[in-house]
């Protein structure tokens, strides 16, 4: 095994990847393959804490497996697996349960938000995520978490974890930190905050070229362009924000130095943006397509790398029983 440290992360099995989930996070990950011994994990488990269509579950968990293969996760240097699939998960975030505080777990904010959504279903487990991402982690040894600033406060809570546990029974854990990628939160295109599928205003990386423009063409852009001859401000409009993200340096200038004088239109601009846009995206969704019509191709990557993760889950869990006295 190289020297290089670990790293974790995982994204939830909740439908077709959109183009926020592949700026925020993906683009990072297949960037930090070549830093870090990675592992990255479809975490089903986390998401059976909300209401789901179970009919829909192992097809969802197929297609967040064959997206991140198709966006450049690469089998050969990272360890892609579904979390199900290795027991120890749970195993050791019960283990985890007893070094964590009721205190610290009504104080996170994702689950006050999230209870405030499925008021009909405040479950147990919604509320216990904290210690099953946290045991994610650990239980692997990761020391780095490529993470949005909206978990953030999952990690503090990791380290805490760690911390109480390590204090009892002896240095088992490392403390595991967050990596925050800046500058990468996606807008919506109807502008009302974040990007999200639910929300009904996000690209998916799989859509073709046309479905992309029904998208973009009404997307919001600054308000203050009333009329094609109304300068605007490009840090205002989310249209030039993607094209930061997707287009060339000089179609970048070209977007700006055109909102600003009033010399192109927004239709224009989104015109430019959607060929980059597509450009970016064409060869994921012809990947995509490959795996499609072999199935067998991503269950067999996962299956092998679920077996790996096993061996390295069960010697971790062994050795966490021996510390607490749990083992002969």
């Amino acid at each position: 095994m190289n020297d290089k440290k670990w790293l974790f992360s995982g994204i939830q099995p909740s439908g077709e990847i959109h183009i926020g989930n592949y700026l925020g996070a993906i683009t990072n990950w297949v960037k930090l393959q070549d830093e870090y011994n990675c592992i990255f994990c479809v975490v089903d488990y986390h998401s059976i804490t909300i209401p789901y269509d179970i009919k829909e579950m192992r097809s969802r968990i197929f297609n967040a497996c064959a997206d991140l293969l198709s966006c450049g996760i690469d089998p050969d240097k990272s360890l892609l697996f579904v979390q199900s699939m290795v027991p120890e998960h749970t195993e050791l975030a019960w283990i985890l349960a007893s070094a964590t505080s009721l205190g610290d777990l009504e104080r996170m904010t994702q689950f006050k938000d999230k209870a405030a959504q499925f008021k009909k279903n405040v479950n147990a487990g919604l509320f216990t995520y904290p210690i099953l991402q946290t045991a994610d982690i650990v239980l692997y040894k990761a020391e780095a978490v490529p993470v949005g600033e909206d978990q953030v406060q999952h990690i503090e809570l990791a380290r805490e974890i760690v911390r109480r546990f390590n204090s009892r029974y002896g240095d088992i854990f490392p403390e595991p930190k967050e990596l925050v990628k800046p500058g990468a939160r996606i807008m919506g295109l109807d502008g009302s905050g974040k990007m999200s599928k639910s929300k009904n205003n996000a690209i998916g990386i799989l859509e073709e070229k046309e479905d992309i423009w029904k998208k973009l063409a009404p997307a919001k852009t600054d308000e203050n362009r009333k009329r094609l001859s109304d300068p605007g401000d490009p840090e205002k409009c989310n249209i030039y924000t993607l094209h930061n993200f997707f287009s060339s340096k000089q179609d970048i200038d070209w977007a700006a130095e055109g909102c600003k004088s009033a010399g192109i239109g927004c239709i224009d601009c989104k015109k430019r943006l959607l060929e980059s846009i597509d450009e970016t995206l064409k060869p994921i969704r012809e990947k995509r397509k490959v795996y499609n019509q072999k199935p067998e191709l991503v269950w067999e990557i996962i299956e092998k790398n679920a077996d790996k993760c096993r061996k390295i889950a069960s010697k971790t869990i062994n050795e966490v029983k021996k510390a607490m006295g749990l083992l002969k």
